[in-house]
């Protein structure tokens, strides 16, 4: 049985490692328990779906953040979110992804919406932090409109230079086409030129969605590991403290909320380092 509380149990059995100078990658994950282990492709680490019956689906796909400061790297060619549909992250049948979760038994198209969960680890003055935490906590806005709304201001922007105005149809229909990033990131061919163009997006986070931020979230402490889960009702709290205590001791970690500056309550689990 695997899910993303398992991993986190993993993460504090082994929570002096994070200390250490080696970079995040080489921490000896748990390998039993995933379908995936990639280095610099999105995911970097995958559950393993569950296919007992079980309180656990299983499946989410993790990305891992290291930093030498309590800023979050930033985010290189895929956009944080808090669910992403495998059928976009998987590309292509010969997809080293894909056949490495066909080969540790995962049937993938059994759950086509995956949790997506980033383990940042920063530094700071000596001491660490690190937060296992759900992508919405960067996903305060879809992925489609921060793009739109992006390329809307480039056109705003140059249309203002060069004294040019084009009606609102034209200008929707425009901020329309740029607004999944699927339809300007594949790599073009253009004749008689001697290269492939390619668009990537990089992301990076403001001071509102940088859970490493001391004055912006100072439950955060350092020299700690986190677990960080959207809480958005009683319900939903109530069944995150159900399913961390399923595989955690309770009592070892401090439980609180955290309100995001931007996207309401979060659900902490906390241990000193």
């Amino acid at each position: 049985m695997y899910s993303i509380y398992h991993f986190f149990s993993h993460l504090s059995a082994n929570k002096n490692l994070f200390k250490m100078e080696d970079p995040l990658a080489n921490f000896p994950f748990d390998s039993q328990m995933l379908s995936c282990n990639n280095q610099g492709v999105f995911p970097d680490l995958a559950i393993k779906i569950n296919t007992i019956g079980t309180d656990f689906r299983g499946g989410e796909l993790i990305e891992l953040k290291d930093s030498k400061s309590y800023t979050v790297s930033s985010f290189n060619s895929t956009i944080p979110a808090g669910r992403k549909e495998i059928g976009k992250v998987i590309k292509g049948e010969n997809s080293v992804i894909k056949r490495q979760m066909e080969e540790a038994g995962d049937d993938i198209d059994s759950l086509p919406i995956r949790d997506v969960y980033y383990l940042i680890r920063g530094k700071s003055s000596g001491n660490v932090k690190v937060v296992l935490v759900h992508g919405s906590f960067f996903e305060t806005i879809n992925s489609s409109s921060l793009i739109s709304q992006s390329f809307e201001q480039v056109l705003e922007e140059r249309l203002k230079e060069k004294g040019l105005n084009i009606g609102n149809n034209i200008k929707e229909l425009l901020v329309d086409i740029f607004s999944e990033q699927e339809n300007f990131s594949r790599v073009r061919n253009v004749d008689k030129a001697s290269v492939r163009l390619r668009f990537r997006i990089m992301t990076e986070v403001k001071a509102e969605g940088n859970i490493l931020n001391t004055r912006k979230y100072p439950a955060i402490k350092d020299n700690t590991i986190n677990l960080v889960i959207p809480c958005h009702s009683s319900d939903e709290e109530k069944l995150t403290i159900q399913h961390f205590s399923m595989t955690c001791c309770l009592e070892h970690f401090t439980l609180q909320k955290i309100k995001h500056h931007l996207n309401g309550y979060f659900t902490v689990f906390q241990q000193d380092l």
